[in-house]
């Protein structure tokens, strides 16, 4: 199974820390946050993973290698400019396949079960959809929130909205009208195969941190040194 981290950001608001090292190889409870994910997508059943960079993306190549230390082949999308997310994603299909696969930020941390959407793969091109996100609770920094979740399938709008985790599973189709090398964001693609009823999602209200700035990245160490059964609360 195919999985791609976004790791392409430069990290503007966690300066100075990300001045002289990338934003997805800070230290989380003792491990750059990168690692996590290759670790959990490696457990979850994924054994080929591709990493966009550009910041710096040298030293994510040096800390990560090939992946045989971690158990999947690691490949690399590197980007002279990062091309924001969905531009990121289009640009490296060749390096992913032409089925569905899996997307993470890498600046997020969560205790997501990857095999949640690993069950997914398989159904998404027969069920008609482009796509299935991972909603969470919104943060006391994004309490407007991103879409909204009517039963399993996600709107732009509604009268509760939640956040995007930054977790989902994509079919190749959904970026064909992105060229190559171009940039281009991701909500404005979502939105228009919500439009057509074709996204689908799920409400996570487990533990997510989206790492966005060193008191994030703080508050998120406070919590990993805490006993796994406190972390929730």
């Amino acid at each position: 199974m195919h999985a791609m981290i976004l790791a392409a950001g430069r990290g503007e608001r966690m300066r100075p820390l990300t001045d002289q090292t990338p934003k997805v190889l800070l230290q989380a409870g003792g491990k750059p946050l990168v690692q996590w994910h290759v670790e959990k997508l490696w457990r979850a059943g994924f054994d080929r993973i591709v990493v966009n960079h550009a910041w710096l993306g040298e030293q994510i190549e040096q800390a990560l290698g090939d992946g045989k230390e971690f158990g999947p082949h690691i490949l690399y999308s590197p980007e002279v400019q990062a091309l924001e997310t969905a531009g990121g994603i289009a640009r490296a299909l060749p390096l992913i396949g032409g089925g569905p696969f899996l997307v993470v930020n890498g600046d997020v941390f969560t205790d997501f079960d990857f095999t949640r959407l690993a069950r997914r793969l398989d159904a998404l091109a027969p069920s008609g959809l482009l796509a299935h996100l991972v909603l969470v609770d919104n943060p006391p920094h994004h309490p407007a929130g991103d879409f909204a979740l009517h039963g399993e399938r996600v709107t732009p709008d509604g009268d509760t909205r939640l956040t995007f985790s930054g977790i989902g599973i994509y079919r190749p189709e959904l970026f064909s009208s992105i060229a190559a090398g171009s940039r281009a964001q991701l909500a404005p693609v979502l939105r228009m195969a919500m439009g057509r009823g074709a996204v689908s999602g799920e409400h996570y209200a487990g533990l997510w941190f989206d790492v966005g700035t060193p008191a994030r990245l703080e508050e998120l160490n406070r919590a990993l040194a805490q006993p796994v059964e406190d972390r929730r609360a």
